[in-house]
């Protein structure tokens, strides 16, 4: 079953985000301090937690799809297990920047997770490039 996790956990990881962005508008519109969240819209805290909700919806997303794909096509696609796996350890971007922020992480798990992912993406498109659908 390739495929079933990714779209199992991208499912949580994007309602997860969405949640997130309910805070991120407490933040911006009822906080106490929201005039200066406000302010530092393109700087800090605030642009690393947008950078975090929107790269974690999006690869979250990425999740499904690739999960779906691989669901489908996993007997024809020799490498759907590592691509399935790359794609969950993609997730570690967006989580790695809410890391960075919150608990002062270093930015290994973001770029670990932006290899992950874009590596995955890279190879499912390639394999399914190369895929036969149909056999004579």
């Amino acid at each position: 079953m390739t495929g079933k996790n990714n779209m199992s956990i991208g499912f949580l990881t994007m309602g997860a985000f969405m949640a997130y962005g309910f805070l991120l508008i407490y933040l911006r519109d009822f906080a106490p301090d929201k005039a200066e969240w406000v302010n530092s819209y393109s700087t800090g805290k605030h642009f690393e937690s947008r950078l975090a909700h929107v790269h974690g919806n999006l690869f979250a997303f990425l999740n499904i799809l690739i999960g779906y794909l691989l669901l489908h096509y996993a007997d024809k696609i020799r490498s759907a297990k590592m691509i399935s796996i790359l794609a969950l350890t993609g997730l570690l971007m967006p989580a790695g920047i809410l890391a960075e922020v919150y608990f002062k992480a270093p930015p290994v798990f973001v770029l670990l997770g932006a290899i992950s992912m874009t590596t995955s993406v890279i190879w499912l498109g390639v394999s399914l490039y190369k895929m036969k659908l149909y056999t004579k």
